[in-house]
């Protein structure tokens, strides 16, 4: 890549992930926004919506979409990316980073609006640690989820090994932001505030990412992944919790994730325990693991509105463009 930035549109940029893509963009050595837009906000100051950003930006919400960009990142909520795409055919030379799951399952990773000349865009799924080469060379990505990054990360090296012999038992708590902006009974300070609750026990949607993920690595993996996610009384990371019967001892599990993650600059194996305060406000994976008896205990935590959403949409972005992976991405945590 030259010198020359690289321009970048956003949609959907009043929710929350959009305020984490303009946070990081607006400091990015190698990208100028040129526009970023919100139909609710239009004419708008993006420093009216995400009041941090007074005094670091002067541009407006836009309701346009103007086509001389070299990106696009759709920040919009679940079903509405494809929407969009429909409704709004997208020039070939844009390179696409979505946010939603619209994209993320191989049935769904080609799409064609209806009656359009352009060509059939094919989505690569854009977990780096998994996917860093095909990302290279895509010209459209779908960001996992936030669970399923999480919970990827902790399992991903042993699949590659073919070592997930066993059902994998998964507790993986969430703030209070990935519920997205938009209002809900349980988004509500009164309910979330010293509050603690399962949703979605043995269901959640994730599970399907993560599942061609292993079997990507590990063609014969079938085994049942339990997963039993919470909502949190906190805004924003999350930890996951898991443990499978394993005949490894640590210091084989631990050589086995320390060389799958050898060059990945994002995600670290800690030999001490880990907490959340540890990667909020970065786009980092921190990985412990620990044996006890025949079973081995993983434990993973990212942010998941920067590693989990939009962090992550930028390293990705950093690799479809030959940039340094961790540009724009250097970020500390919020420790105290």
């Amino acid at each position: 890549m030259d010198n020359k930035k690289i321009k970048a549109g956003i949609v959907g940029g009043a929710g929350y992930t959009g305020g984490e893509m303009l946070r990081i963009l607006l400091n990015h050595p190698n990208v100028d926004i040129a526009f970023v837009n919100s139909t609710s906000n239009a004419g708008n100051l993006i420093a009216d919506v995400h009041t941090d950003l007074i005094g670091d930006t002067d541009l407006k919400f836009t309701g346009d979409l103007p086509q001389d960009i070299d990106v696009l990142f759709l920040c919009v909520g679940h079903g509405d990316a494809k929407k969009f795409l429909i409704a709004n055919p997208i020039a070939d030379h844009i390179k696409i980073i979505d946010l939603s799951q619209d994209f993320r399952l191989s049935a769904n990773a080609s799409f064609s609006t209806p009656n359009s000349e352009l060509k059939v865009k094919d989505f690569i799924y854009g977990l780096p640690e998994l996917n860093r080469e095909a990302i290279q060379s895509a010209n459209n990505i779908a960001n996992p989820g936030c669970f399923a990054t999480c919970i990827q990360l902790a399992l991903l090296p042993l699949a590659s090994k073919g070592l997930i012999n066993n059902e994998v038992h998964i507790n993986a708590t969430t703030g209070s932001t990935g519920a997205g902006q938009s209002l809900s009974n349980t988004s509500h300070f009164s309910w979330r505030n010293n509050n603690l609750s399962i949703y979605k026990a043995f269901e959640h949607q994730h599970l399907n990412e993560i599942g061609e993920s292993l079997v990507q690595l590990d063609p014969d993996f079938n085994k049942t992944l339990n997963f039993i996610p919470q909502r949190g009384d906190f805004t924003r990371g999350i930890l996951a919790a898991m443990y499978l019967e394993s005949e490894l001892t640590l210091a084989e599990a631990k050589s086995i994730y320390e060389n799958y993650y050898e060059g990945h600059p994002f995600t670290h194996v800690s030999q001490k325990n880990i907490d959340l305060k540890q990667i909020v406000n970065t786009n980092k994976a921190l990985i412990h693991l620990e044996k006890h008896g025949n079973k081995l205990f993983i434990i993973s935590i990212i942010d998941n509105l920067l590693k989990g959403a939009s962090g992550q949409a930028v390293q990705n972005m950093n690799l479809m463009f030959g940039l340094e992976e961790t540009a724009g991405l250097k970020l500390k945590a919020t420790y105290f």
